[in-house]
């Protein structure tokens, strides 16, 4: 479809505009990383998008990952009514909150207690400030190209494998906020390493994707995840996995389930809310007895745990718990990945596919992406060409080549082949 054909979308753009920064709440949604302008969407429903313009689309960003279920799901929309009709918001404790809590700490080992806030990132803020609580010490590890929200303390340029303090990367965080934080090269065993050699006294924790998806789908080595889990425990600090993504998408218990590993912390959000706006943070008992009103470490927020979010993250669990779609995401990864490659393939484009479960990434670069410097390397134009031919061909990718793609369980065998198809027109028409 034509510019001319979104024609609504472009009035939606303009408006918002002058009302809003950027004309969008969040900056990924603003398709700078495509050129061209945001669709506006109507409404989800299952696997599908629609636009403002009447436009379907097969949607593979699933809200950036949430919606594991697909739109509207009716288990969820039934728990999320009920619940509404009972009240929004009471500020006060609900029994939704110690159930979904149950349901989280049956499903992920690692996690004994845990906390309920509203976003992903405020997960992440608390978790950081947890680590440091319990450890008493201030320096944090992190890696390049792993994204933790918006906190002040992780907005770092990324750096070299070597250990540098970190600058900020953004206006608004001064220095000192990231002075205490160590970038380091996602999977360079030897930088970290070093770190610890250097400053392992006084590092609170490591924090990571355990697989990432906020620079392209991109996996940990073995070495690299043996390397945390032993050079945490040896000098005291405490191991943060960041299971934002991950969690219950990759695994009923997350990547820590997939590759046998335990941290110490683990931060959600995403699909533990169905949805709605919701985070949470968890792990072992001694640790989390730390968090006021248990211990002394201060974190509150007034929507905290509130029961919209809650029925709708209990309801999705609850689905995922007893229909166990993994293997079957499973199969449907492998099989859109074959496809994509062996289209790249027909037309001689470099590229590299990557995928764990129903996370993926289609690269435009021959060579390996194993971190943020060789993910860099990828030819994001030609990533910009392949996102709008797909969207004329009714795809609805994420809108930059750093981000990872996700399938949902209403994508079916024919929704994957028909995504192929409009991909090997897509790769053949670029690649001219």
């Amino acid at each position: 479809m034509t510019s001319s054909k979104r024609s609504l979308s472009r009035q939606a753009f303009a408006r918002a505009n002058e009302l809003i920064p950027g004309g969008v709440n969040s900056p990924a949604r603003a398709f700078g990383g495509v050129g061209g302008e945001p669709l506006f969407i109507d409404r989800g429903e299952g696997p599908h998008l629609f636009d403002v313009d009447g436009h379907r689309y097969l949607d593979y960003v699933a809200s950036w990952g949430p919606l594991i279920l697909g739109h509207c799901h009716p288990r969820v929309v039934k728990a999320v009514e009920n619940a509404l009709h009972k009240g929004a918001t009471f500020g006060a404790p609900t029994e939704l909150e110690s159930q979904l809590a149950e349901l989280v700490i049956a499903c992920v080992p690692s996690v004994e207690m845990v906390r309920m806030v509203s976003s992903g990132t405020e997960a992440s803020m608390s978790a950081i400030r947890l680590a440091r609580g319990f450890t008493g010490r201030d320096r944090i590890v992190k890696f390049a190209g792993c994204y933790h929200g918006h906190v002040d303390s992780l907005l770092v340029q990324a750096g070299s494998s070597a250990t540098t303090l970190g600058v900020p990367n953004s206006p608004g965080v001064p220095k000192g906020c990231t002075a205490d934080t160590l970038a380091l090269r996602y999977n360079d065993v030897q930088a970290l390493m070093d770190a610890f050699a250097a400053h392992g006294q006084q590092i609170a924790g490591v924090i990571l994707e355990p697989v990432v998806g906020n620079m392209g789908l991109v996996t940990p080595t073995p070495d690299f995840l043996h390397a945390l889990r032993q050079l945490t425990h040896q000098h005291g600090a405490l191991l943060i996995y960041d299971e934002v993504m991950t969690g219950f998408r990759l695994a009923l218990g997350g990547a820590q389930e997939l590759y046998g590993q335990k941290p110490d912390l683990t931060v959600f959000g995403k699909i533990i809310g169905g949805g709605l706006p919701v985070g949470a943070y968890g792990g072992r008992k001694d640790i989390m007895k730390q968090v006021m009103p248990a211990g002394p470490v201060f974190q509150a927020g007034t929507l905290s745990g509130n029961p919209l979010a809650m029925a709708a993250g209990l309801a999705t669990l609850q689905e995922l718990r007893e229909q166990k779609p993994y293997e079957r995401l499973d199969r449907l990864g492998q099989l859109l990945v074959d496809g994509l490659s062996a289209a790249a393939k027909a037309v001689h484009l470099p590229h590299r596919v990557q995928r764990v479960g129903s996370m993926w990434t289609l690269f435009f670069t021959a060579d390996p992406v194993t971190d943020y410097d060789t993910a860099k390397k990828s030819d994001a134009a030609r990533f910009g060409k392949f996102f709008w031919g797909m969207v004329e061909r009714g795809v609805y990718l994420p809108c930059s080549q750093y981000e990872a793609a996700f399938i949902s369980t209403v994508h079916t065998e024919e929704h994957i082949q028909q995504t192929i198809a409009a991909a090997r027109e897509t790769l053949a028409e670029i690649a001219k």
